[in-house]
């Protein structure tokens, strides 16, 4: 196996980064980014981790968790997020989540080609938890072995008329003439707040890569994001087992610090497992309570439950190599 890169990542000496150079956009040069973290007794399998909007990968304890277990894990920052932002970019944008297709291939090359892990792990959060079904379904790459969703963004949370034939005509014209016309939204920032360490939070990460108050949307963006729900809700026919995790509760009310460490206040969890068994054959979904949206940012005794709920799922259906099943098998 091929040496890592030398560069050392902000997370520190043990996790190493690389850029991944693509094809330039309408705004200029791209990049995204892998973070990879080895493990001390290597299994000989891998995991992948995408994040999700406004977001990036800071997430190192989920990272040694999975080394813990032998996994080489890999995590990428997607372009114009994170460690790939440019200055010259719009932050997140893209009219089409195919877009990501580039990255998400020449992370899963550098995985199994270049590193020679013949066995890989789909992880993904949120936004990305719509994106990396996408691509699998359409790559159908042999080495995907298990997906594993951490709330998982499968429809439009909200009011009925948000996901109705009138919003999405109008989605799709909009976002043609004026992509980047920015959809007014109200944002607290009682989530960041409850997570960032700076704000009473556990965790430590870059506010100019993951702001307490978010991103804003774009017509053009959010077009693409329903392009893909309507992809997903036709059907993806993923054979690999796939574990869907959400909080057992959202909370769209006046937020407090406590609703926002007990709930999904960014997604409808109801939606989560109403369309999980859309991504494939074999899907199991796992509603943990007290979780917040990024499950494995809850708090310390939430996320054992998380982490005991990933670990038995892997052992019954991963790692005893019950189901056999692959993608182009």
């Amino acid at each position: 196996m091929p040496l890592l890169p030398l560069q050392a990542d902000v997370l520190g000496p043990d996790f190493r980064v690389e850029t991944i150079s693509l094809p330039p956009d309408p705004e200029g040069p791209v990049v995204a980014t892998l973070v990879t973290l080895e493990p001390d007794s290597p299994n000989g399998r891998a995991v992948l981790h995408v994040h999700g909007f406004a977001d990036y990968f800071f997430h190192a304890e989920y990272a040694r968790w999975w080394a813990d277990r032998g996994y080489t894990f890999y995590a990428l920052d997607l372009r114009k997020y994170g460690r790939s932002l440019l200055e010259h970019q719009t932050p997140h944008y893209v009219a089409d989540l195919d877009e990501y297709f580039a990255e998400i291939d020449l992370a899963w090359w550098r995985i199994t080609r270049r590193d020679g892990h013949r066995e890989v792990i789909a992880s993904a959060h949120s936004t990305g938890g719509l994106t990396v079904p996408l691509w699998a379904h359409k790559r159908r790459p042999p080495e995907l072995v298990a997906l594993v969703l951490n709330s998982p963004w499968f429809d439009m949370q909200g009011a009925a008329w948000l996901r109705s034939p009138a919003t999405r005509l109008a989605l799709e014209r909009i976002g043609t003439s004026r992509p980047l016309q920015e959809i007014p939204r109200k944002v607290s920032t009682v989530y960041g707040r409850s997570l960032h360490r700076d704000h009473g939070g556990e965790w430590d990460y870059d506010l100019s890569w993951k702001p307490l108050e978010s991103r804003p949307v774009y017509v053009g963006w959010l077009r693409a994001v329903r392009r893909g729900h309507a992809l997903l809700h036709a059907g993806l026919d993923l054979t690999c087992p796939t574990l869907v995790l959400s909080s057992a509760r959202s909370f769209f009310g006046e937020q407090t610090e406590e609703t926002a460490m007990t709930h999904d206040i960014v997604l409808d969890v109801e939606q989560i497992r109403h369309w999980a068994s859309s991504v494939g054959r074999h899907v199991t979904s796992i509603a943990i309570e007290g979780a917040i949206h990024d499950v494995v940012l809850s708090r310390p005794e939430v996320r054992a439950q998380a982490y005991a709920a990933i670990s038995t799922w892997l052992a019954a259906w991963v790692e005893s190599g019950v189901l056999g099943a692959r993608e182009g098998s």
